[in-house]
């Protein structure tokens, strides 16, 4: 079945105020002459037939927004509490058998910076093997040396790149030992103390504008159509309408550039002179174009799931069940929200629905709290698997065709159908202050001083009511200098 769009709808704002067909209510029938007997019957009302058009709200769903003052945020997210290890068994030997630290558990290149220590209790598994070893030397490199409990030896262990995993459980001592030799000299063999490690991120935010003019003439025109808007511009003066539609965009474009926005890459050529003015080479500093929205952020440090079947995603309950797992690995956060597109709606619906044994011979009525007379419900809200909770919600910016969804159709390769975003709140540590906070996991920080208040700014300038210069035309502009805070991405999970 092939549904055809409708056609011929102004959904184009215009850039400048211009006297065109498309403006006004034509009653000429074609032709110039006015002389016809009947008039036409006018409908004031203007027809709203997109719904409502605003797609921001999300982010104040989710999250919470906070002022800040430099041109920088920087906040530091705490390390993994115990260690682990992924590395490679390089000899098995039956005396000081030897492993190679390569990488942490979560795939970072490693040298010497481990935390194994001599006497060390060690878990090596790897080819289905899992061996509890005791650490004997921990020289200056990545490769330490254990003897088994149970064995003579690792024969057995994978030898290749990454193939092993090793795991710190505890440790044991003989009686009277120490961290010292005979002699009392710290041994050159023995790792200092582990000290916790945490890990710096920043973001910058950026400057966005908009404006709307008009001339001082034509704010007296009187429209003949009634208008209605998204910001409740309401009458028949209708450069209100296109004042507000102008405001509503510039707030929908605060909410899209904290959801898609990229940091500038070394290939990039983007950047911005010390005057604000574009420039054709990209600037390291502060200076440098671009802000790291959420998307990008859970691209670099979170998860990415694209379904069982490359289409829509979590499909099917082993993808879910693939997607537990991830997270059990991670921040294990009970409570998740998840903002999909339709196509997704749809078939978490479908597989919810398929769990129950009624389902291929028809409706069951109790499992769904349906009855027999009533409208038969066939979405879903949420669902619990494991100890986990999920909380569904349609995204209007993944399903609008003048949005994410004219995207997605375009390259559905790279389609985003959806994000799974942690409930609550991380504790982090904010350099700026000095000390920690609890946060939520995604918030806004906007520039704000004494002086100036940049979270959304507008002010009105012209010869047009209260006179600011000499221009015969009103301007409404708009600011705002803001940024998306992500914490702990590797708690989200991206649905492509």
């Amino acid at each position: 079945m092939a549904i055809t769009a409708g056609g011929s709808l102004n959904s184009v704002a215009a850039p400048q105020q211009q006297t065109l067909a498309s403006n006004y209510l034509d009653f000429t029938n074609g032709t110039n002459d006015w002389a016809q007997q009947y008039l036409p019957d006018l409908m004031e009302k203007e027809a709203e037939v997109f719904g409502p058009r605003t797609i921001s709200g999300f982010l104040s769903q989710v999250g919470a927004e906070e002022s800040m003052t430099s041109d920088q945020v920087v906040w530091s997210e705490q390390s993994r509490l115990h260690l682990s290890y992924k590395g490679k068994v390089v000899v098995a030997g039956d005396t000081n058998g030897t492993f190679e630290i390569e990488k942490d558990i979560d795939g970072n290149a490693l040298t010497t910076t481990h935390g194994v220590r001599t006497n060390d209790i060690v878990l090596i598994a790897s080819a289905g093997i899992v061996t509890k070893c005791l650490v004997v030397e921990t020289p200056a490199s990545a490769v330490i040396s254990v003897e088994p409990y149970d064995k003579a030896d690792l024969t057995g262990h994978a030898t290749g790149s990454e193939a092993s995993t090793l795991l710190v459980i505890g440790s044991e001592y003989g009686k009277g030992q120490s961290y010292t030799d005979e002699t009392g000299t710290w041994k050159s063999d023995t790792r200092g103390a582990n000290t916790p490690t945490f890990k710096s991120f920043s973001n910058k935010p950026i400057i966005m504008k908009d404006y709307y003019e008009i001339s001082g003439s034509d704010v007296s025109q009187v429209g003949w159509v009634e208008v209605t808007g998204e910001e409740g511009q309401n009458g028949y003066l209708w450069y209100l309408k296109a004042e507000g539609d102008t405001r509503a965009r510039f707030t929908d474009y605060l909410e899209m550039t904290m959801l898609e926005a990229e940091k500038t890459a070394a290939a990039s050529i983007i950047g911005f002179g010390d005057n604000g003015q574009i420039r054709g080479a990209a600037d390291a500093g502060l200076n440098g174009a671009g802000t790291e929205g959420l998307f990008a952020a859970i691209e670099s440090r979170g998860n990415i799931t694209s379904g069982v079947t490359g289409v829509n995603a979590a499909t099917d309950l082993a993808e879910f069940d693939a997607i537990l797992a991830e997270f059990d690995n991670q921040g294990a956060i009970e409570e998740n929200m998840m903002f999909v597109n339709r196509a997704t709606s749809l078939a978490m619906d479908d597989m919810l629905a398929s769990m129950n044994s009624y389902g291929a011979g028809g409706t069951s009525y109790g499992v769904f709290d349906n009855e027999e007379d009533m409208a038969l419900n066939l979405g879903f809200s949420g669902f619990r698997r494991g100890s986990y909770d999920f909380y569904k919600s349609d995204m209007r910016y993944l399903n609008d065709k003048a949005t994410r969804g004219g995207i997605n159709a375009a390259a559905t390769s790279a389609a985003i159908r959806g994000v799974i975003i942690p409930a609550g709140v991380s504790t982090v540590y904010d350099q700026s202050l000095g000390k920690n906070l609890k946060r939520p996991f995604l918030h806004v920080r906007y520039r704000s001083s004494q002086t100036d208040n940049r979270k959304m700014k507008t002010w009105v300038t012209g010869a047009v009511g209260a006179t600011t210069s000499a221009l015969d035309a009103m301007q409404v502009h708009y600011l705002s200098e803001r940024c998306l805070v992500t914490q702990g991405a590797n708690n989200f999970m991206l649905m492509k």
